[in-house]
């Protein structure tokens, strides 16, 4: 859990249209252009298919094949369509896993986590998931805040069993090591403060950098697997000021130059939610609220932590995923006119929105907080305006918090009670109109 990540609380969304700056666009409710003019990558449709629905809150998810896992905070899910308690509900306790193609449940992956999960990842060839949280037991045996399950037959795999003694709040795998990081003092048996790593038969490795002052959040692996990614809420990584992210060697620990921490600082009361790789680029997300926040916003980083653009976008933003040209992303944005796109709408607040992988543009600035990023690249704003509604499921009035995407299917999971106006808990996916 992220803690006191909102600010600004949104209003519940009403029916608002409004003028985009600059692109000639009209932003309507849950709008998405699927057939855009030549040169423009096309999104999903705004309109949700039908999915099964949880009664709590999903924290992060990851999509292998078909199949979206999904972990979190929840105790049951059920049909589409049917409220808390009703016909055809099930046990999904705090992890869950459905066909994207489809919507429905896979049993085979149904596994019972007694405490909360907060990362989900695969390992690089599909063939095993990586969870991690707050749980100390997975269908009754002994894990201690991470576990793995084997892809092909939804098994708890008992030949990954290591030992944290503390919440693991992100997971980045390469080769044949895991890497975790969180709120933890030892794995092993031995001292880790924060960060730790396993080989793939649960092993404790010698890999111990440190994070300090603030939270970890996030984790990945650089497309070439040298390097670790890391990104929070911490000022400093093995005792250097980093302002929220930075990178080390994925063998030995040592911190490495990351050049985009000298533009985006974001730790204590701001923040890198999340981190993730389409094998090209490195993909992140930031949020701020107070003293050390200085952007919100979803940016794109290349693999040797320059910048390829970032969007100085107002509003917290929590996750994002890229496939087919198009960067989507989740969280509360609510003024965008800095990459010449919407003005604050006011009452109604985007939710989930779409840009361009490519730079099409530069920032303007300084903007309405005196954070000033003009002439930074910056990407195209899309046509793709879901309708989420405002969750109350955390308290902290949210709708998505993770995404994911294989380019012809986008899968969204959080607290939000409904989308495009209906009723919808939790989970919802989109497609492609192909």
């Amino acid at each position: 859990m992220i803690g006191s990540v909102a600010r600004r609380m949104a209003a519940i969304p009403v029916a608002l249209a409004m003028a985009t700056a600059g692109l000639g666009l009209t932003v309507a409710p849950a709008s998405a252009d699927t057939n855009p003019a030549p040169g423009t990558p096309d999104t999903v449709s705004v309109r949700q298919l039908p999915t099964w629905q949880i009664d709590g809150v999903a924290w992060q998810q990851t999509m292998v094949g078909n199949t979206v896992f999904v972990t979190g905070n929840f105790s049951s899910a059920r049909p589409p369509g049917v409220p808390v308690g009703g016909a055809g509900q099930i046990q999904a306790k705090n992890f869950f896993a459905y066909d994207v193609t489809t919507g429905n449940p896979v049993s085979k992956y149904s596994h019972y986590f007694n405490a909360p999960g907060y990362a989900v990842v695969p390992s690089p060839d599909g063939s095993r998931i990586y969870v991690g949280g707050d749980f100390a037991q997975v269908d009754g045996k002994a894990r201690a805040h991470i576990a793995a399950i084997d892809v092909a037959t939804g098994a708890l795999l008992d030949d990954f069993q290591p030992s944290v003694n503390g919440r693991v709040r992100a997971i980045a795998v390469h080769g044949g090591t895991v890497y975790a990081g969180g709120a933890f003092s030892s794995a092993g048996g031995a001292p880790r403060a924060t960060l730790a790593a396993f080989g793939t038969s649960g092993q404790l490795l010698g890999w111990a950098p440190t994070t300090s002052e603030g939270t970890l959040l996030s984790m990945v692996a650089s497309p070439d697997g040298s390097k670790i990614v890391i990104g929070g809420q911490f000022a400093k990584i093995n005792g250097a000021m980093v302002y929220g992210q930075g990178a080390v060697d994925a063998t030995s620990g040592q911190s490495l130059a990351w050049p985009a921490n000298a533009v985006i600082r974001n730790y204590n009361q701001g923040g890198v939610t999340s981190l993730r790789t389409d094998g090209t680029y490195i993909y992140g997300t930031s949020m701020a609220y107070g003293t050390g926040g200085r952007f919100e916003g979803p940016f794109v980083l290349n693999p040797d932590g320059t910048i390829h653009w970032l969007a100085d976008c107002q509003g917290d933003t929590y996750d994002s995923a890229a496939a087919g040209g198009v960067v989507y992303s989740v969280g509360h944005a609510h003024d965008c006119t800095m990459i010449d796109s919407f003005p604050d709408p006011g009452s109604r607040w985007m939710r989930g929105m779409a840009m361009t992988v490519d730079a099409k543009g530069v920032n303007k600035g300084p903007d309405r907080y005196g954070w000033n990023y003009k002439n930074q690249p910056a990407p195209g704003v899309l046509h793709f305006w879901p309708d989420l509604g405002r969750g109350t499921f955390t308290g902290q009035g949210q709708a998505a918090w993770t995404a994911s995407t294989n380019g012809t299917y986008l899968a969204l999971g959080g607290e939000f009670p409904t989308v495009n106006g209906a009723a919808q808990q939790g989970l919802v996916r989109f497609a492609k109109t192909s």
